[in-house]
């Protein structure tokens, strides 16, 4: 939105969004914390409401009549949306933001999307062909990460006069469901491998601050919970390690150079599909975008205290593990767009051409 507003100014926003899009200028037609579910099991509760908000949603774009509907990330509901919204406007141009994971599993999603959307903004550079052959254009337009601002010196002292000593993170997740899963594991990995220098910091939003207290609360060592954007960035440049849930998170560790341990579990249901689904050795995308498997990860049945302690001690006592993760890290950077144009402006001027060239071919 940011970028649009700079290369077409003119441009007008409807529709739904979070709180950035919501300082950009966007009057979310509901809150996007009601689409924010993972997992077979934990959108079954749900399903009506989410059922509600996709007709909503479909007829929402029929009466506004828009000159273009960008879908970002969350397939499942966009892809359902424009399913309604094609019975009333098949020539309504289409921009996915965020191509699904079909690299990883679900392939047949590219095939699906192709009769729905027409261009789709790659976060990873590996993507576009995958978008290509299902017969979408795609283009790589860098990953948000690496245009997110960090933690300048002052606010990294600052933070360590707070805290004295070694700093490890702890990132559970960011939504309860996840929360509630993790917690208690990280904990217990955790309390086997602190020394009385260390100190563990939780960085979490806002919203699930009072939820992350209280799971915290039941740690057996004193953990500190931190909220808001200038927190998180403090934490993240001061940290020495962290042990995180799988996802984005990975990627802003990476970021800001910080060793990490991934560790991830569902609920039984998804967890028994995903296994016969998935069809990589990793998804932590350090280790997919680097083309290493440095960063070490723990999933599903191997998400235990135990198996998450003993990486967290191998990283704290081996240089060379420490040293091969850096070096992915900042390969990975460098890979999705470090030292370009920022992401947000690519992807506008994608949208750009995407619209400009789509005027040409119908005249």
């Amino acid at each position: 939105m940011a970028g649009l507003r700079t290369l077409a100014p003119e441009s007008v926003f409807d529709g739904v969004g979070g709180e950035s899009m919501a300082a950009e200028g966007l009057v979310s037609r509901f809150p996007m914390s009601e689409l924010s579910v993972m997992g077979l099991a934990e959108v079954l509760p749900r399903l009506s409401l989410l059922r509600r908000r996709i007709v909503e949603t479909a007829e929402a774009i029929a009466n506004t009549l828009p000159d273009l509907v960008i879908t970002i990330d969350s397939p499942d509901f966009c892809l359902r949306v424009l399913k309604h919204v094609r019975t009333q406007r098949r020539d309504l141009p289409v921009v996915h933001y965020v191509a699904p994971s079909v690299w990883a599993w679900r392939s047949k999603r590219a095939a699906r999307m192709a009769p729905l959307v027409d261009h789709v903004l790659a976060l990873l550079p590996f993507e576009p062909p995958y978008m290509e052959a299902a017969g979408m254009s795609c283009d790589f337009v860098g990953h948000p990460v690496v245009a997110e601002p960090r933690a300048s010196e002052a606010e990294i002292t600052d933070l360590r006069a707070r805290f004295p000593g070694r700093l490890l993170l702890a990132l559970p997740g960011s939504r309860k469901g996840e929360i509630s899963r993790h917690a208690p594991r990280f904990g217990a990995a955790l309390a086997q491998v602190l020394t009385e220098d260390m100190q563990v910091l939780v960085p979490t939003v806002g919203t699930q601050a009072a939820f992350m207290r209280s799971e915290v609360a039941h740690w057996p060592f004193a953990a500190h919970v931190l909220e808001g954007a200038g927190e998180k960035r403090a934490a993240f440049g001061a940290a020495e390690l962290a042990l995180a849930a799988s996802g984005t998170v990975s990627l802003e560790l990476a970021a800001n150079a910080t060793p990490m341990v991934i560790a991830y579990d569902v609920n039984p249901i998804t967890r028994f599909l995903a296994e016969r689904l998935i069809k990589l050795d990793t998804v932590t995308l350090v280790n997919l975008v680097s083309e290493s498997r440095a960063v070490p990860e723990y999933l599903g049945r191997n998400c235990t205290p135990e198996k998450i302690a003993e990486a967290l001690r191998m990283l704290m006592e081996n240089p060379q593990a420490q040293k091969a993760q850096l070096a992915a890290m900042q390969l990975t950077m460098e890979r999705l767009g470090q030292g370009g144009d920022a992401p947000g402006q690519r992807a506008a001027a994608s949208v750009l051409n995407f619209m400009q060239m789509r005027t040409t071919q119908t005249g």
